[in-house]
């Protein structure tokens, strides 16, 4: 008797009955090396015995080798299934994990054993919890405040929507960075961010700046999906106006051939280009090139943010 193959579980079920778009060869400025060093694999064996996820390896992130090599490596909470589908994210999509109570602890522990003196936190979505996962966030940023107080904390939210209370409770625990990516201009939502709204997000970081003015906020945008330089440039006066400090600005990659197709690949003079115009419209930080991610260097960026903030609030007081 012949016995079937057990039928191979989907990453993403949600996209297989959409057409192929064969992924376009990458140019030379944004081909990484295979991550191979003894830092990286020892990062990779502590989040498997403490059985906790990483958007590094969720979301394929180019940086990972680079990024585990000094061992800095940024933690995905709530589990590693999403309640979105987003066209360009490789996060697996589909009923959610049951939440880890001893999830927080974890991270701690992984915190002081990395020896790390700036961490990122983010998550899946979680439209099915009640408040979002937003109380998980929370008692993440106390763990780690009691298990290694000198460490600053950076956490990269999702948006939070019909979750009452959700933002607020978040911004209370004073996180030092407060992220929520926008990700792409207003007019390639409904393709590519279909189940958020634009402009929600841009009241959730106008909101933690209303709660805590201290809290660096910060934005991140995706490039070669098919916008305009001149839509770049209205989100920036977006995000301007919502008082966010931070922008990051990195190339769109094609994760698989299911999902959203590369446009175009920007150059690194365009990428120079959106970071003078950025500079130039008010961020006190900006990181735009073709390999950046929201977490990519965020310990170095976050003391040069700080550095920043001082600095301007010096020549204000001159």
């Amino acid at each position: 008797m012949t016995i079937a193959p057990a039928p191979t579980k989907l990453r993403h079920p949600e996209k297989a009955r959409r057409p192929d778009n064969p992924p376009k060869r990458k140019p030379e400025w944004i081909r990484v090396k295979a991550p191979s060093s003894p830092e990286y694999h020892d990062t990779r064996k502590l989040m498997r015995e403490l059985g906790l996820a990483t958007v590094c390896e969720e979301a394929a992130c180019p940086n990972i080798g680079e990024c585990w090599k000094k061992k800095h490596a940024t933690f995905m909470i709530l589990g590693s299934i999403c309640t979105r589908a987003c066209a360009f994210c490789n996060v697996e999509t589909g009923r959610p994990d049951l939440l880890d109570p001893h999830e927080p602890e974890k991270i701690a522990y992984a915190v002081g054993k990395l020896d790390l003196d700036h961490v990122v936190i983010t998550s899946v979505d979680r439209d099915d919890l009640e408040d979002g996962g937003a109380d998980q966030f929370v008692r993440v940023i106390e763990a780690i405040r009691a298990a290694a107080p000198g460490t600053t904390t950076e956490i990269l939210t999702p948006d939070f929507q019909h979750k009452r209370g959700a933002v607020e409770a978040i911004a209370a625990a004073r996180p030092d960075v407060f992220n929520h990516n926008l990700e792409t201009v207003p007019r390639l939502y409904p393709t590519i961010r279909p189940g958020a709204r634009y402009f929600h997000s841009l009241r959730l970081l106008a909101k933690v700046k209303e709660i805590d003015p201290a809290c660096f906020t910060k934005s991140g945008l995706m490039v070669g999906l098919g916008e305009t330089k001149e839509e770049i440039y209205q989100v920036m006066d977006d995000l301007r106006s919502a008082d966010v400090d931070f922008l990051t600005i990195g190339q769109y990659l094609q994760p698989t051939i299911k999902h959203a197709a590369v446009d175009r690949f920007v150059t690194p003079d365009e990428f120079r280009s959106y970071e003078r115009m950025a500079y130039g419209k008010g961020f006190l930080m900006v990181s735009a090139t073709p390999l950046t991610r929201s977490s990519y260097h965020a310990g170095d960026d976050f003391r040069q943010l700080r550095d920043a903030r001082e600095k301007a609030l010096a020549r204000t007081q001159a």
